[in-house]
């Protein structure tokens, strides 16, 4: 018995194809339908530098959103409709805040290694450049793996109640990506994201707020010849303080792609994404001994989406100090005490 390749399946599956890619015809996104830098990562305290020292920060993040029966996603060479995504995944990032001072600001430095498995779903599979995974009926992915590396070099200042950080942000891809396959952390796009963090935060009265616009320019995916277009992202969070570890309040984000998609392996055509989102935190410190451990939880809901998954978005972060150079003998700004 032939597979997939008699004339009857073949006809079927490409009335299936030509059906469903009208009716999506309005609904098609970046690559992957998301961008290298992951919206929501970046909450109070934003702007806020620590001291010279080492650290290390864990964020897991669990995402579940779909891009509904009316549009089109490509991803790894594949298109496909009705996708739904729920993903689990962990940013592990040491950091380094150096000595160096720049322009007054402490230079910085850090690199995060993502892993995790994002499970994915598709109604119906319009393409892919792997022949046995040419269908017309559900496909699914979810496949563990390491994602592409991030590299980040920041500079941190601080006025009185002001701080403020500028980053530069390099994608490198690590070599993980499978093309022809639903299920990549790994999205395989170099890129160079730009942002910069300011953050009010009165120790005084309790009160903190953080806003973080920033900029990612796309390189092509070499392995589906598909370029991102180039895309705006900001981020926001306004808290206040309970005590001096307790802190709850609201967060968001918004995103906008500001050019559309191009290369030989676009199927899809030039469409750009956009996002908004609203939720809540909630960040208490406690202490292991003398070492003061960091933790928050994020919760943003999806709206007004366009081209894009819609979705929930949670974020769980511990970060904690590993060495903290000891203060200078000269006088420095104090270190930030949070009354209330």
């Amino acid at each position: 018995m032939q597979r997939l390749g008699t004339p009857i399946r073949w006809a079927a599956a490409a009335l299936l194809s030509v059906s469903s890619l009208m009716v999506a015809e309005e609904a098609r996104a970046a690559e992957y339908a998301q961008g290298v830098y992951v919206l929501g990562n970046r909450g109070p305290l934003a702007g806020v530098t620590p001291p010279p020292g080492f650290y290390f920060e864990s964020e897991t993040y669990f995402y579940q959103g779909d891009l509904g029966a009316n549009r089109v996603f490509q991803g790894g060479g594949v298109v496909a409709a009705g996708v739904k995504n729920s993903t689990v995944a962990n940013f592990a990032s040491p950091i380094w805040v150096t000595p160096v001072e720049i322009l007054g600001g402490n230079l910085g430095f850090s690199i995060t290694i993502p892993f995790g498995t994002p499970d994915v779903s598709a109604a119906a599979v319009l393409s892919s450049p792997r022949i046995d995974r040419i269908v017309a009926g559900r496909e699914h992915d979810a496949v563990f793996n390491v994602g592409d590396i991030y590299l980040a070099s920041f500079v941190g200042w601080h006025a009185g109640n002001f701080h403020w950080t500028a980053t530069a942000l390099g994608v490198v891809p690590s070599g993980s990506f499978e093309n022809g396959q639903l299920s990549n952390i790994a999205l395989n796009r170099p890129a160079l994201d730009l942002s910069g963090a300011l953050t009010y935060l009165d120790p005084v009265l309790g009160y903190e707020l953080s806003v973080v616009p920033g900029i990612t320019f796309n390189w092509i995916n070499p392995a589906t010849r598909y370029l991102t277009g180039t895309e705006l992202h900001l981020e926001w969070s306004a808290s206040k303080y309970l005590s001096k570890d307790l802190s709850i309040g609201l967060v968001g984000y918004f995103y906008d792609q500001l050019t559309g998609d191009s290369g030989s392996g676009d199927r899809i055509g030039p469409f750009k994404g956009r996002v908004v989102s609203l939720g809540g935190q909630v960040s208490y410190t406690f202490h292991a001994g003398e070492i003061p451990i960091s933790t928050s939880v994020r919760v943003y809901r999806e709206f007004d989406v366009r081209n894009r998954f819609q979705g929930t978005a949670t974020y769980l972060t511990i970060s904690a100090p590993l060495w903290v150079a000891p203060p200078k003998a000269t006088a420095e700004a104090k270190p930030v005490v949070v009354k209330y």
